[in-house]
């Protein structure tokens, strides 16, 4: 908790990593930024088809449901003539 404390209270200096604290728009800091933003689209990507596939996944079953659901109603249907 101690260290907590001292991190937050010591100063800005010890919350940036040696490459970005006080460094000018060099190469690396731009190959730092387009890196994070490579990340994080990734990440973003790799989410977005897994609620797609989800989704995909649950029309399925609806469709599914709706076609198991109209052949037990024609059979019914059948069954009720006889």
């Amino acid at each position: 908790m101690t260290t907590a404390f001292v991190v937050i209270g010591a100063g800005s200096s010890v919350l940036a990593c040696p490459l970005c604290f006080g460094a000018e728009e060099t190469s690396m800091v731009d190959g730092t930024k387009l890196g994070v933003l490579v990340m994080l689209a990734v990440t973003l990507t790799v989410q977005g088809l897994f609620v797609a596939f989800f989704l995909h996944l649950r029309r399925r079953a609806k469709r599914i449901a709706d076609i198991d659901f109209e052949n037990e109603w024609s059979e019914l249907q059948k069954a009720s003539r006889t």
